[in-house]
């Protein structure tokens, strides 16, 4: 037989599961701008009915209801929608990454422009044609000398200024490692949590989006695949999702666990960026002391000690690995290769092929005295230590200059073609030369002229900047619609949850009504039923 107060036990059920609702309806209003917050709803489900199943149980025309109970409180997300978004930030870390550290390249080296290195070789050359026209006016060679110092010091300040943004991305990837190592102790901390909370029955909503959060953030450093285990224990409930194990892609080998449960690994640049003052190509990445599961039971694992991983493994994907191309990796060469590396060699390339040419054709020619020409361009360390058989094989971007006896008495500019001893200061023909090297062709520079050949590398930095900024405005359109699909889904829509609240109030309204429904039948039972016969 039923009990008397069955009627209250049932609609005090209600009454408890809609108020559950409506305080979850208003966690997610008050979260409605929380970053990474999902929206939470409560799983209502309808508890056993009367009679129960046994050998004892009464019997009674069908089954009667007994009320509805809260199975869970669960947060609303797509797995898949998370992965597809985790890859496209990844994808957008790199070619931001790679987008800026262009763009920083093409302010330093700022052609076309009013100001910039083919200025200072146009000034330049003009001001040889004015030596070949007036080669007897002192002012006219003087002019010559501080404009080609001008083109040395346009060598010195690009060579300056991309060792200096070099030397930045260098840094960042340092600041980078180190925000990495952090985002996966964190996930670790609250993996622990979650391990505490779970095996009580709980479902720690707010820990998963926390977590959620940590692998969108480490997700843009480098490319990550996620597993989950449950955290066991009888109680635990089947939408929980469990600890996660993260591991990081490499290409050609097995992905590399970066946090299993409460343990994570630690990374570092494998081998210091600057040593004394010069920026050293990366090798990779080394985790001190690396995770290896359990063969026997995939959730546990051990440390195992270091592990070194190269910077051509790692897929090519990511902030990380932006910075590497970017700074420079070790190739077997002492500048290493990458974006900044290579503006580099071809700047030091092409002011020795420069400054080997114009040298040569300078001391062909005899100077105002009939004396023959010196080195033109020379290093300041051949400036302090003169040395009379430097061939220029070591003038680089950086140290390019003008020979110091050429600035103190400019009448030693050799502007004439005669031979030595044979002063005609009428004779501009060897001025006349120099300035043709404009135009010459030089084999070492692959048959371009000096000019053409900066021209050249400007070109091919102009269509790398423009792929890397096409390739980031698709990704950021492609990652804008994951991003707003993902919203969707999981993100707080006060319209709704009004709705939702209106909706639970209605029934937590229609629960109270009915308890006091039957209050009042249990009250005509008890005080209006009297003594028979009275």
């Amino acid at each position: 037989m039923r009990s008397t107060f069955m009627g209250l036990e049932t609609n005090k059920r209600g009454l408890y599961t809609q108020q559950t609702a409506l305080y979850t309806t208003g966690h997610n209003i008050s979260n409605a701008n929380t970053l990474g917050y999902s929206r939470q709803r409560v799983n209502m489900e309808a508890t056993r009915g009367f009679p129960g199943v046994g050998i004892n149980a009464g019997t009674m025309p069908g089954h009667l209801g007994t009320g509805v109970h809260t199975g869970s409180i669960q947060r609303i997300r797509d797995s898949f929608v998370d992965k597809q978004f985790r890859q496209e930030s990844n994808k957008f870390g790199f070619w931001e990454s790679q987008s800026k550290a262009i763009s920083q390249m093409e302010d330093i080296l700022t052609e076309p422009s009013t100001t910039g290195l083919q200025k200072s070789f146009s000034e330049f050359w003009q001001s040889l044609q004015d030596v070949a026209t007036n080669p007897s006016e002192a002012g006219a060679r003087a002019v010559a000398i501080r404009k080609g110092q001008a083109v040395a010091d346009s060598f010195n300040y690009m060579h300056k200024s991309l060792t200096q943004v070099q030397t930045n991305l260098g840094t960042e990837i340092q600041h980078s490692t180190e925000g990495i190592n952090s985002i996966l102790r964190q996930i670790a901390e609250v993996n622990e949590q979650i391990k505490s909370v779970e095996p009580n029955g709980y479902i720690p909503n707010d820990l998963y989006d926390q977590r959620d959060l940590l692998l969108d953030e480490l997700s843009n450093y480098v490319p990550i695949e996620v597993e989950y285990h449950h955290s066991g224990g009888r109680a635990q409930k089947g939408v929980a999702e469990g600890w996660a194990v993260v591991k990081m892609k490499v290409d050609g080998q097995d992905p590399v666990i970066l946090v299993h449960g409460t343990k994570s690994v630690e990374l570092e640049v494998t081998n210091a960026l600057v040593v004394d003052g010069k920026n050293i190509p990366v090798e990779g990445i080394t985790i001190k002391d690396g995770l290896e599961v359990d063969p026997d039971d995939p959730t546990k694992a051990e440390f195992k000690g270091k592990k070194a991983i190269a910077h051509g493994e790692l897929i090519n994907t990511g902030k990380l690995k932006s910075l590497m191309n970017s700074y420079g990796v070790n190739d077997g060469t002492a500048e290493g290769k990458g974006l900044y590396p290579d503006m580099i060699f071809k700047l030091n390339e092409m002011v020795k092929e420069f400054a080997k040419a114009f040298n040569e054709i300078h001391k062909s020619g005899t100077d105002l005295k009939g004396n023959k020409g010196e080195n033109f361009f020379v290093t300041e360390d051949i400036n302090q230590n003169p040395d009379p058989d430097f061939n220029g094989d070591t003038i680089t971007a950086e140290n390019i200059t003008i020979n110091k006896d050429l600035l103190g008495d400019p009448s030693k500019f050799a502007a004439s073609d005669s031979e030595p001893g044979d002063t005609q200061e009428g004779n501009g023909k060897n001025a006349l030369e120099l300035a043709g090297l404009e135009f010459k062709k030089l084999d070492e520079l692959g048959g371009a002229s000096i000019e053409t050949y900066f021209q050249g590398v400007i070109g091919d930095l102009g269509v790398e900047g423009m792929e890397a900024n096409k390739t980031l405005a698709n990704t950021i359109t492609l990652l804008g619609a994951v991003e707003s699909r993902r919203a969707s889904i999981s993100s707080v829509s006060l319209d709704e949850e009004m709705t939702d609240m209106i909706r639970f109030q209605q029934a937590y309204n229609a629960s109270a009504r009915m308890i006091t429904v039957v209050d009042e039948t249990l009250d005509k039972i008890i005080n209006g039923m009297g003594v028979v016969g009275r």
